[in-house]
């Protein structure tokens, strides 16, 4: 039952009713190492192939591979799936938006940085009105 509420009323986490409606006729591309399933099917007003992705849990675009991310766009039409796709040494794996988070990024100086902010050194003078 609590499978079928989110699947009916949530669709920021996983796939909806309406969207396995709406993927009817669609063909199953493939799947990437997140568990991230990749549609394709019918046209788009541009002509082009429509491509779907139904996340595994949360939607987080940025959770789709270099890869994938390439086909999705239509800059290949060649998917990962169909193909021996290796990353390049430049490309960097997923990491999650963290902020908001104790893990956010905090520089050096920022009030929330753990440790203390370094001392004024003496080459800032405070401006002050008729100098």
């Amino acid at each position: 039952m609590k499978n079928f509420l989110l699947h009916t009323f949530t669709w920021w986490n996983n796939y909806t009713i309406g969207t396995l409606v709406a993927l009817r006729g669609f063909k199953k591309v493939g799947e990437d190492e997140f568990g991230n399933v990749y549609y394709q099917g019918g046209k788009s007003s541009y002509g082009l192939p429509k491509r779907w992705v139904v996340y595994a849990g949360y939607a987080d675009a940025s959770q789709i591979p270099p890869g994938w991310h390439g086909w999705m766009h239509h800059r290949t039409d060649i998917a990962p799936s169909e193909e021996d796709y290796k990353p390049r040494e430049w490309e960097k794996t997923h990491r999650p938006n963290m902020t908001g988070t104790a893990a956010a990024y905090r520089p050096q100086g920022a009030i929330e940085a753990l440790g203390e902010r370094p001392r004024v050194t003496g080459d800032y003078d405070a401006w002050t009105p008729g100098n």
